[in-house]
């Protein structure tokens, strides 16, 4: 079944007729109607509003009567070629790689729906880009932080907050917005087959990165003495995400380290923990709760990290 959209500048009313669309429909109308689609398909606000900023300049860029119906690769190409060297505004290779892969997801849309039989994205060369290699916590650093978190609970006024968050984050690498959405009845010491921390989404959209986490019982006795010294409610950790990281700035500053320890460091010197216990690397993208189109590049990075970072 063709998607349907109403003309371009008629509001949507019950005696407005819907139109078609067809290779005859011009391109603003038809970014529109994707965008419906996306919306329907679950996608999150800003992925919508980023592909469809994508294909506008698209449509900035050709005549204003072109259809969807005649364009060429050769027009998307020199489409291309302007947003790099005739456009007078700086194209990064990053954003120049996102503007081709919103382009290709565009046509394949058309052509799925039948619109376009021929999908003139289908031939555009994407060009991928790896963002530089993420910092981690060398095994001396790791052991220097947790020193410096058993200081602050050892103190003579105890805070077990920076031990349990810091040694968390190294055991499960969740990302801060995972980290603040964390509730008690989400970590489970009594679960049959050991205890276990699971992540979850209120969007169906992001349940692919919903997961569960084993606990090791060291970090369980270091959580009991946590929730004993700072009772909990609603949260695990009932701060800001400013107050969070003020926590890992204070062990970089007690540690005395040069790196400035985050949510993302943490993350990734978790990964990288894994791989060189001998996980499998499939396993390791399942506890980081992203999807194996996500992991290619991750992965590449993790090996990479894997070759160039100490081991002590």
């Amino acid at each position: 079944m063709p998607f349907l959209i109403h003309s371009e500048g008629d509001p949507v009313t019950d005696e407005t007729a819907l139109a078609p669309l067809t290779r005859t429909t011009p391109l603003k109308p038809a970014i529109t109607g994707w965008q419906m689609y996306l919306s329907d398909q679950g996608k999150s606000p800003h992925t919508i509003k980023a592909f469809a900023a994508d294909v506008r300049l698209l449509a900035k860029y050709l005549p204003k009567d072109h259809t969807i119906g005649e364009i060429t690769t050769d027009q998307l190409n020199e489409f291309l070629d302007w947003l790099q060297n005739g456009r007078g505004i700086p194209c990064s290779p990053k954003s120049l790689a996102r503007r081709i892969t919103s382009i290709k997801a565009f046509f394949r849309w058309l052509q799925g729906f039948g619109v376009v039989l021929i999908d003139p994205a289908e031939k555009v060369v994407q060009r991928s880009v790896i963002s530089p290699l993420p910092q981690v916590l060398s095994p001396a650093e790791v052991t220097a932080a947790l020193e410096a978190a058993d200081h602050f609970r050892q103190a003579q006024r105890p805070d077990h907050r920076h031990y349990a968050l810091f040694s968390m984050l190294l055991l499960t690498g969740l990302k801060k917005n995972e980290t603040l959405t964390l509730a008690p009845e989400h970590i489970d010491l009594e679960a049959p087959d050991g205890p276990v921390l699971t992540v979850r989404y209120a969007s169906p959209a992001n349940r692919y990165k919903e997961r569960k986490i084993a606990l090791t019982p060291e970090w369980v006795e270091t959580y009991q003495c946590y929730i004993a010294a700072h009772p909990i409610e609603d949260r695990v950790f009932p701060w800001s995400p400013r107050r969070l990281e003020y926590l890992l700035e204070d062990l970089t500053n007690a540690a005395g380290l040069d790196k400035h320890i985050s949510f993302a460091m943490c993350r990734w010197t978790c990964a990288l923990t894994d791989l060189r216990a001998g996980v499998e690397s499939n396993k390791i993208r399942q506890k980081l709760g992203v999807s194996k189109i996500q992991w290619r590049e991750l992965g590449m990075k993790l090996d990479k990290l894997d070759k160039t970072t100490p081991v002590s």
